[in-house]
């Protein structure tokens, strides 16, 4: 069986470090807001250049805390406008609709499954305030146009970079590239806890401080509450497994532009969609805009494909079977069309590919491909 992510493989490599730092929290009897925390938070704020870095429970609370400060700060008030994908992860609307604000979807760019920037102007309202970018399945998604946009209608551009950290545009990582970012550490991320976590980044300092704070009870000083905040914080032990692996981010990413190189040369049967980056002038293997945390296909008998991957031993998943805009959780917009993103949700399948994915394993899952009619 090629397994479409094999977690305790990936963990697997670095078992003795976790085993240990995670002893040495046990062995240090403090669990929270600690050294550990503080050290990540560094080494992540290096990392991708921004100036601070906050750890937090989840990638869902990063996005949330975000846009909780930017309200603290007044920038935003309940009933403003957000931009954001309509083929993202729900998580992105939930963050938005969760503070009061109003999430605007635009259609994707059917080549890349990033936000169309094209078709952004027409959906700004004055009630717009922010635009959120997603760098969907590793892609960057930037351009000087949309700086330009940001620009001309004074708004904030937050990167949901869940799934694209070490991801580059024109040298810069993302989550320094808009006023603030959240990542997500969820387990199969490529960079994964071993549980939930998550950051936030800004080269921001009053906005940085806001989230520390609301993500701890609105509180700067222990019993002292300036703010209704929540209780979103990085344990220790999350930070000093992340801390670890960190470590050994720029080698996985590489890897996995390897693997996806393999994938993108080999895969020839023409009813396969392949993924379009962003920057074809740069061989796969050497593109840093793209860090491929899936690579996904598209085709239009989707069931079928994974159904014969299947019965040959290959698992496969489907980011994500349902879009936002046709989830109950948002009844209001199940009537709006976005041609596009339902196409897209139909048709995408997402192959293996990670840290412990073989080469082997892929050429047989581009032969079974190319034998598919």
């Amino acid at each position: 069986m090629i397994k479409f992510l094999d977690l305790q493989k990936i963990n697997a490599q670095y078992s003795e470090k976790l085993k240990q730092v995670a002893a040495d929290v046990i062995d240090s009897g403090w669990f929270l807001v600690g050294e550990r925390l503080a050290t990540f938070e560094e080494k992540l704020a290096h990392y991708t250049g921004a100036k601070h870095a906050v750890g937090v429970a989840n990638g869902l609370d990063a996005l949330r805390l975000t846009l909780k400060a930017y309200i603290q700060k007044g920038v935003m008030a309940a009933g403003d406008e957000v931009i954001v994908p309509a083929n993202t992860y729900i998580a992105s609307l939930l963050a938005i609709s969760d503070n009061g604000l109003q999430p605007v979807l635009v259609e994707p760019d059917a080549a890349t499954f990033n936000l169309d920037i094209t078709l952004i102007e027409q959906a700004i309202t004055p009630k717009t305030k922010a635009i959120m970018v997603v760098h969907l399945y590793g892609q960057v998604c930037w351009s000087e146009a949309l700086l330009a946009l940001a620009k001309k209608y004074r708004l904030k551009i937050i990167e949901d970079n869940a799934q694209a950290i070490g991801a580059e545009w024109k040298g810069i990582k993302t989550g320094n590239l808009g006023d603030a970012a959240g990542f997500s550490f969820y387990p199969g991320k490529n960079l994964g806890a071993l549980g939930d976590a998550g950051a936030v980044t800004t080269n921001d300092q009053e906005l940085a401080d806001l989230v520390r704070a609301l993500g701890n009870y609105g509180s700067r000083k222990k019993y002292v509450n300036e703010y209704q905040g929540m209780n979103s914080r990085l344990d220790e032990i999350q930070a000093a497994f992340l801390t670890v692996k960190l470590e050994f981010l720029d080698a996985e990413n590489n890897y996995r532009r390897q693997l996806a190189a393999r994938y993108l040369r080999g895969i020839t049967n023409p009813a396969i969609v392949l993924p379009t980056l962003t920057n074809l002038t740069i061989p796969c293997e050497e593109n840093t805009e793209h860090v491929w945390h899936l690579f996904v296909i598209r085709h239009p008998n989707r069931a079928a494909v994974q159904e014969y991957l299947a019965a040959n031993g290959v698992q496969t998943l489907i980011h994500y079977p349902i879009p936002p805009n046709k989830q109950l959780a948002y009844a209001e917009m199940n009537q709006i069309d976005f041609p596009i993103t339902n196409a897209i949700h139909k048709e995408v399948l997402s192959l293996p590919i990670s840290p412990v994915t073989t080469e082997a394993e892929v050429v047989k899952v581009i032969e079974l491909l190319n034998n598919f009619y």
